[in-house]
């Protein structure tokens, strides 16, 4: 992985440990036009955020076990 990408790929999932985002706020806070930066998809293929739909099917993204792990390990 990208030394520039991993900070961010922190912060990414450091913001959804604060409170579950709904996608569409994520998506928006979080898009980019460049294609070296894939926070996003990196931070998912690596399992460290993950969907989740609520009772009125509104889909949100929040930190896995594993997100949650490299914040701590973070400090």
């Amino acid at each position: 992985m990208s030394v520039t990408l991993e900070p961010l790929i922190a912060d990414f999932v450091a913001w959804l440990a604060v409170e579950p985002r709904p996608y569409a706020e994520a998506l928006e806070a979080w898009r980019t036009s460049c294609p070296r930066l894939t926070v996003w998809e990196d931070a998912r293929e690596r399992g460290l955020v993950a969907t989740r739909r609520t009772q009125g099917r509104e889909l949100f993204l929040e930190p896995t076990a594993a997100g949650l792990a490299l914040l701590a390990a973070r400090g």
